[in-house]
């Protein structure tokens, strides 16, 4: 059992846990992710670590809650255990001093980015942060990412707190005024194609955290295959970080569009 040992709401449906996990807190890099199981017959979730503390033999997950799986772990509080946590799993980021790097995080993607901004800040890196969310209301660890940036540029789709349009249009202006080293993205899928697009007439390693379905989160299962350079990869062992000028975008929003049908159904029984 895994013990919760704070809890914070963030935003609208987005929700913090801090949880006691010795072993994991030990072996967890930026980057890593966990997998998550409520109860004996939960469904399993993978969430990427958002800060870990071998000291205190803690990790810290940020979810939102869009799903049945998601919105059960949200009526948890502190002093509540989850039942199965597993990891560290994955490969962590390639933390190493580049040069001056461009950290695009969108929505809930933005707590998976903080961690990887501190680790290429600390590494000497020239850092710059994008941060984006459809309104202000749901921008988050703005504050935390400021910390690690050499400078933090806030967009929102709706105008309602910084630049008023899309993380891409800022990373255009920028990728257009100023030599960048390596662009890494988090958030939406289809904000990291786009992502993509816009570093790819640029020639700039881009890297994006894939956010593919995954069971067994061991190679085993298959089901989080996405197609990188006409090859087929496992997100949970290969990943979840990949090239993002060899990924199959269009193929990954359509195996994560594939149980839509059954998460409405699944809902139905909260």
């Amino acid at each position: 059992m895994f013990k919760i040992v704070e809890k914070k709401v963030l935003g609208q449906d987005i929700k913090l846990f801090k949880i006691e996990a010795p072993d994991i807190s030990k072996k967890a890099k930026p980057g890593m992710f966990v997998i998550v199981k409520i109860g004996e017959k939960g469904e399993r979730i993978p969430l990427t670590i958002n800060d870990f503390d071998p000291q205190k033999g803690t990790v810290t997950i940020v979810f939102q809650e869009v799903g049945k799986t998601t919105m059960m772990l949200g009526r948890l509080k502190g002093g509540d255990v989850i039942e199965d946590l597993v990891g560290p799993l994955g490969k962590p980021t390639e933390i190493e001093n580049f040069g001056k790097v461009v950290c695009v995080g969108g929505g809930v993607g933005t707590a998976v980015i903080y961690p990887v901004t501190r680790g290429l800040f600390q590494a000497g890196n020239q850092i710059i942060g994008i941060v984006g969310a459809r309104n202000k209301d749901l921008l988050i660890f703005e504050e935390e990412m400021k910390d690690f940036c050499h400078r933090l540029i806030i967009t929102t789709d709706d105008g309602s707190k910084g630049h008023h349009g899309l993380v891409t249009d800022v990373l255009k202006q920028i990728l257009a005024e100023e030599k960048i080293d390596r662009v890494i993205a988090i958030g939406p899928t289809i904000m990291m194609k786009f992502v993509v697009k816009t570093t790819q007439p640029f020639g700039i390693p881009t890297i994006v955290s894939l956010n593919s379905i995954m069971i067994d989160a061991t190679g085993m299962c298959g089901v989080c295959r996405v197609n990188v350079g006409n090859e087929t990869k496992f997100a949970c062992v290969h990943g979840p970080e990949f090239d993002g000028h060899k990924v199959d975008f269009d193929l990954l929003m359509s195996r994560l569009n594939q149980y839509k049908e059954e998460e409405k159904i699944a809902l139905t029984t909260l």
